[in-house]
């Protein structure tokens, strides 16, 4: 995570479980006898390339899709690996940087040991960000037309992504309050909401049909709100689902893969040409999200060598909430989120104050064992040692990351189960 510990007294909760401890010191020159930051884990993006099998297999294989479509999702695959390229090669770089800046953090995690002593560069999120809107512009030279009814909402989206990230960055510097952190993604939003030209109808589920009396409702300026609704929730859930090295980027990592999954579903199960470029809308923002995000979970697995920030959280949950919102898969993505849902409502009381909430709410490590132990606070981190016992912080963050992937099978099992009777 991206915030750091204050040499302020102040205990006001953050909505954020941070993993660094970094103290407020004045202005000093880099420190040439620190070490670079270790190499990336390649191995571990090789594994991590399987979970694209599924896709592959969709798209070239199972469904038969326009070969003018799938040039395009080719050609955006090609640019995002071309991003994680260059992610890899400059994230070693904006760490000598952000170091130089005191953007720097301790490990709590690893307090007492070696590792807890060493100054590990934060806010890398920014190296994701800027690669990402790169990627995502150029990308409009070979898909869209300067009369295209889409580049307005990509634009959009990207304006709001854009806006997440810098204001992301802003709360690394500055280590703004967490009641603040709530309302940055409302402003953030704010580009997608006044650009949106969009339908503002839901479908009425079947089984409701017959008892109100229509099949579509149109919600008007509600629609918008829930739309400026998600995006606080998606950004600021990535952001409070965190502590473990490897957890915000992962978790991250796997909603996206099952975006992707969902959206060459759809394409290749539809007929309509307007609903299938709005799914192929997702994929042009949803890989290179993904091809940027491993790059950076190779730094930041365990060990971590950088810290993300809050920069990376609010990026990554803007840019997932932009992508359901004009892929018109907002209940899907929700259910994507289960894990960060239940992390929500296990954190309300905290965050609402009704009980005492600490700065950093995350489990005890014991420098002996190596072994982390659950406290009584009310995240999903906590909630799995309680009940799992006592894990060392990689075989946690693995077991939380199956949890996100059990979540995606079940939403699709779930559509498969309720398809055509549901809507």
């Amino acid at each position: 995570m991206g915030a750091r510990k204050r040499l302020s007294s102040s205990s006001e909760p953050s909505s954020s479980v941070v993993k660094e401890d970094t103290q407020n010191k004045p202005q000093e020159k880099l420190n040439l006898a620190d070490p670079p930051i270790a190499p990336p884990k390649w191995g571990l993006l090789l594994k991590l390339s399987l979970l694209l099998l599924p896709y592959l297999y969709l798209l070239f294989y199972y469904y038969p899709i326009e070969s003018e479509l799938r040039r395009s999702i080719l050609i955006n695959a090609g640019m995002s690996l071309a991003g994680l390229f260059v992610t890899v090669k400059m994230i070693p770089v904006a760490s000598r940087y952000v170091q130089k800046r005191n953007l720097f953090g301790y490990d709590i995690n690893k307090k007492g040991t070696p590792q807890g002593n060493v100054k590990v560069p934060e806010s890398l999120g920014i190296v994701v960000g800027i690669v990402f809107l790169v990627v995502a512009i150029l990308f409009q030279y070979f898909n869209f037309t300067a009369d295209s009814n889409w580049l307005v909402e990509y634009n959009a989206a990207l304006a709001c992504i854009c806006f997440m990230t810098l204001l992301g960055f802003v709360d690394d510097v500055l280590d703004v309050p967490w009641r603040v952190k709530l309302l940055l993604p409302s402003i953030a939003a704010l580009p997608l909401l006044m650009a949106y030209a969009g339908h503002t109808t839901i479908v009425i589920p079947k089984p409701l049909v017959a008892h109100i009396g229509i099949e579509i409702l149109d919600l008007g300026w509600i629609y918008k709100l829930y739309m400026g609704l998600l995006a606080v929730f998606c950004t600021n859930s990535i952001n409070i689902h965190a502590g473990l090295n490897g957890l915000e980027v992962g978790q991250t990592v796997v909603i996206a893969t099952a975006i992707l999954i969902h959206n060459i579903m759809q394409i290749g199960a539809s007929t309509d040409p307007e609903y299938k470029q709005a799914h192929a809308f997702s994929i042009y923002l949803v890989q290179p999200l993904l091809a940027t995000s491993l790059a950076l979970l190779s730094y930041n697995w365990y060990p971590s060598s950088v810290f993300v920030g809050d920069t990376y959280t609010y990026f990554a949950g803007m840019t997932m909430a932009v992508i359901g919102i004009l892929g018109h898969f907002s209940e899907t993505l929700l259910i994507f989120f289960l894990p960060q849902v239940l992390n929500f409502l296990l954190s309300l009381p905290q965050l609402s104050g009704y009980i005492p909430c600490p700065r950093h709410r995350l489990p005890r490590f014991d420098p002996q064992t190596g072994l982390l132990t659950g406290t009584n606070d009310g995240t999903l981190v906590n909630f799995f040692l309680r009940n799992l016992g006592r894990k060392s912080e990689k075989a946690l963050c693995i077991y939380l990351l199956a949890f996100q992937a059990i979540a995606c099978c079940f939403c699709f099992l779930l559509r498969y189960f309720l398809a055509g009777w549901y809507k």
